[in-house]
């Protein structure tokens, strides 16, 4: 990565997670018709919007507060609390984009879970909560002992990254599909590449590159709390 400050590059990545939010938005609103909770197509629309915002910009938010040069001093209780806060409000948004989709499909009679994109996404956020609960209980709960938190730390990080990059490939592989079903039945498909298809592919590469900085953010060394590989016993 270019030798980039953090705090420039913070700027950077979060004008980046506004406009997917917005691209998103625009897209169900523009060409999809708009948002409702009546369980018709446009209460569909809610789990994209919902999806994007929470899984990937919320998610990547989350998983950057370590990164904050004020997290580098003082006592790390605080930023647990964000960090943890932050990822909950990402799996409360995921659990009502979830909600969503089942209404829409329920109403339709169109079958749940048939998907490659369906079993993706639902396997990303069950991993989410099993992680989240995972967490809590290591590194938040005041009991937890020191050699369990450095023991999992590592997968705690590991495991973090993954579901990002999962979450990303649910949000483009949903758009794919979503334009499939979609487009099949208006008046210009998919291969003809209308401005509908431009705009949702282009969001997609939003995603994916917003994905990819989060992860290089993560794996900057230079970005790190410099106390990252002590045993995290003080709370």
């Amino acid at each position: 990565m270019l030798d980039l400050p953090f705090l420039p590059f913070c700027v950077l990545l979060g004008a980046l997670g506004f406009v997917c939010v917005a691209f998103v938005s625009a897209w169900c609103q523009h060409w999809r018709g708009g948002f409702a909770l009546d369980g018709s197509a446009q209460t569909f629309n809610w789990h994209p919007v919902l999806m994007v915002t929470g899984m990937v910009v919320l998610y990547g938010a989350a998983a950057l507060v370590y990164r904050l040069p004020p997290a580098w001093r003082g006592p790390k209780l605080p930023w647990k609390v964000l960090h943890g806060a932050l990822a909950l409000a990402a799996f409360g948004l995921a659990v009502l984009g979830l909600a969503a989709v089942f209404r829409f499909h329920n109403a339709h009679g169109t079958p749940n879970m048939y998907s490659l994109h369906s079993w993706l996404g639902l396997a990303t956020v069950l991993l989410f909560s099993c992680q989240w609960l995972a967490g809590f209980s290591a590194f938040l709960l005041p009991w937890a002992p020191a050699w369990l938190r450095a023991l999992y730390k590592p997968v705690h990080v590991f495991f973090g990254s993954t579901i990002l990059m999962l979450s990303v490939a649910s949000c483009v592989s949903g758009i794919n599909e979503k334009l499939f079903f979609s487009l099949k039945n208006g008046t210009t498909e998919y291969k003809r590449l209308p401005a509908e298809a431009v705009f949702a592919n282009v969001l997609g590469l939003l995603i994916l590159l917003f994905g990819v900085l989060v992860v290089g953010a993560l794996a900057r060394p230079s970005w790190k709390r410099p106390d990252a590989d002590s045993p995290d016993s003080c709370q």
